[in-house]
C-alpha cells in the first residue's frame, strides 16, 4: 500500500513537471490566461469596493470580512485547480471523440492517469498565490488573530473545500459517460461555485439551500470563514461529513460510467 502510494506521489511529481515543460511552449497563451484571471479577480475585488462605498455593512458583513471570504475561496479552488483541471476534457471531448479508452489501457488508476495529464496547473498556483494575499491582507486590518485550534484547522478547511471542489467536478464530468458531452453541466455548477464567494447571508434562503446542501459550495469557503472569522462551530463540524459523502458519490459515478464506458466510434 505505502509503496503504492508513494509510486503515485512520484509520477504525480514527474507527469507535472511535464506538463509544465509543455505549457511553456505556448508562453503567450499562459500570459493571456494568467492575464483574465488576474483581471476577473481585480473586477471582483472593485465591485466590492464599490459596493461598502455605499453602505457599510452588506448581510452583517464589513468590507475587509467580505474580502476575506473572497481570497478564501481561492484557496480550495486553486487547490483543486491545481490537479483537476484535466476533468474539463473528460466533460468536454474524451468521450465523445473515443478518446477515454487510452486511460483504461495505461498501468495506473484510471482516475489517476486522466488526471494527471495537466497536474500542477499554473493558474491554480495564480489562484493560491492571490487568495493568500487576500487572505493576509484583510485579516490583518481586521486585527483578526486565530486560535491555535483555528491555526492547525485552516489547512483542512482549505483541504476539504479542494475535494468539495473537485467531487462535483468529477460528478458532473463523470455523466459525459453517458450523454457523451456534460460540459454544458459543469460550466452550470462553475459558474453556481461563484456565489460561494460572497456572504451566503445576501441570499434567498434557497440559494442558501441550493449551495450549502446540494450543490455544496458554502463548505468551500463560506462556512471556513464563518468559523475563523467568529469561531461558530454550527456547520464546520459537517464540513468533514459532507466531503467525504461528496467524494464517495462522485467516485461511485465515475465507477459506474467507467464500468459502462464504450467507445463512440468517431
Amino acid at each position: 500500500m505505502t509503496r503504492t502510494v508513494w509510486r503515485h506521489v512520484r509520477l504525480a511529481f514527474f507527469l507535472g513537471g511535464v506538463g509544465l515543460h509543455r505549457l511553456s511552449a505556448y508562453r503567450v497563451d499562459f500570459a493571456l490566461g494568467a492575464g483574465a484571471f488576474l483581471v476577473r479577480v481585480g473586477l471582483q475585488t472593485a465591485v466590492v469596493g464599490l459596493v461598502f462605498r455605499q453602505v457599510p455593512v452588506v448581510g452583517g458583513w464589513n468590507y475587509h470580512e467580505v474580502l476575506f471570504l473572497l481570497g478564501f475561496s481561492l484557496l480550495p479552488r486553486g487547490l483543486d485547480h491545481l490537479f483537476t483541471d484535466q476533468l474539463w476534457e473528460l466533460g468536454r471531448k474524451l468521450v465523445q471523440r473515443g478518446e477515454f479508452y487510452r486511460y483504461l489501457i495505461r498501468p495506473v488508476n484510471p482516475l489517476f492517469s486522466l488526471l494527471s495529464e495537466r497536474f500542477f496547473h499554473p493558474d491554480g498556483l495564480g489562484e493560491l498565490a492571490v487568495g493568500g494575499v487576500l487572505v493576509g491582507w484583510s485579516g490583518s486590518a481586521l486585527g483578526l488573530h486565530l486560535t491555535p485550534l483555528q491555526w492547525a484547522a485552516a489547512p483542512f478547511l482549505v483541504l476539504c473545500g479542494a475535494l468539495v471542489h473537485t467531487a462535483v467536478k468529477l460528478l458532473f464530468a463523470s455523466l459525459s459517460f453517458w450523454t457523451v458531452t456534460s460540459l454544458p453541466s459543469m460550466y452550470a455548477a462553475n459558474q453556481v461555485s461563484e456565489f460561494a464567494a460572497y456572504p451566503l447571508d445576501i441570499y434567498h434562503p434557497s440559494l442558501r439551500a441550493l449551495l450549502t446542501w446540494v450543490l455544496p459550495f458554502a463548505f468551500t469557503s463560506y462556512v471556513p470563514c464563518v468559523y475563523l472569522l467568529t469561531g461558530a462551530t454550527d456547520l464546520v463540524l459537517w464540513l468533514p461529513v459532507v466531503t467525504a459523502g461528496a467524494l464517495a458519490l462522485a467516485l461511485a459515478v465515475w465507477r459506474r460510467g467507467v464500468n459502462a464506458y464504450e467507445m463512440t466510434g468517431s
